[in-house]
């Protein structure tokens, strides 16, 4: 969901935030970046499956299952999944302006992780906006700089004691 605010120095920003199905890789994340892949995922779930067939297959007759035990043991194999969907992360943005070009001149970009905490983070930023003309440093949302952002310093020239 694409929200347009104007800020208290009326200028126009743009705020929104997109789902990640995979979590972006920090600086923090390569010093014990070791990943085995899809196949112990794979392997673990397999096994799970047999142990519970197993388990239906070898029960005898007169073995009654209440309700109950069915929906809690549902619940179990649920409650992870469930929770991966409920945890993905999200990217906040906020920018301002357009060059012509649809890059903007201020750019800030934040991950949180929920669907209910990235609507805090985009009500949040846009109430900062309102009021302060840009989002707060201190959440999650940290300012982008591109190198057309960068603003570089004439070159001096060199003066030496022959040009006196």
């Amino acid at each position: 969901m694409i929200r347009d605010v104007t800020a208290a120095n009326g200028k126009h920003w743009t705020v929104h935030s997109t789902l990640e199905w995979r979590t972006r890789a920090t600086a923090l994340d390569f010093e014990n970046d070791i990943s085995a892949g899809r196949g112990p995922t794979i392997v673990m779930l397999s096994i799970v499956v047999v142990l519970a067939l197993i388990l239906v297959v070898w029960t005898p007759k007169a073995v009654v299952v209440p309700p109950w035990v069915v929906l809690i043991l549902v619940l179990v194999l649920l409650f992870f999944p469930i929770r991966w969907v409920l945890r993905r992360p999200y990217t906040v943005v906020a920018a301002r302006g357009d060059d012509g070009e649809g890059i903007p001149e201020e750019r800030w970009v934040g991950t949180v992780r929920g669907a209910y905490k990235a609507r805090q983070q985009v009500n949040k930023t846009i109430r900062s906006i309102k009021f302060d003309s840009q989002p707060a440093r201190e959440g999650s949302l940290k300012l982008v700089i591109t190198p057309e952002m960068i603003i570089t310093e004439p070159t001096k020239k060199k003066v030496s004691a022959d040009d006196d």
